[in-house]
């Protein structure tokens, strides 16, 4: 039995409690996922990457529920050929369709306006 004035003693008990309190709390290891800034910024990231790459890190998830989306209205918006081309070399450069691009610069600018007022 050790002295508990030894330097033995104390240093025992210490790493008993560390090691303790390391099975109490679970390491937090950080992700080598990136955080990103754009939806951009992650598809670049994702093409060049496999989720398998990262499945030390997954967690499955159980008992998932999906809420069916709420009904849209839908907008039929006419374009001269030009502007339709425009808007559709744009959005394949964002990786995203026309009509997606579309509704984003709308929304975008309903919501500057409403900042605005």
């Amino acid at each position: 039995m050790l002295d508990k004035k030894s330097p033995l003693y104390y240093n025992s008990c210490k790493k008993m409690h560390n090691s303790r309190k390391e099975q109490e709390q679970p390491k937090i290891t950080k992700s080598r996922i990136p955080a990103f800034k754009t939806i951009e910024e992650e598809a670049d990231f994702w093409d060049t990457h496999s989720i398998e790459e990262f499945a030390d890190e997954l967690t499955p998830v159980e008992n998932v529920k999906f809420v069916k989306a709420s009904p849209k209205k839908a907008l039929t918006v006419r374009f001269d050929e030009d502007t339709f081309e425009e808007l559709t070399r744009e959005a394949r450069e964002k990786g995203i369709g026309p009509s997606t691009l579309a509704r984003m610069v709308i929304l975008e600018h309903l919501q500057a306006r409403r900042r605005a007022s």
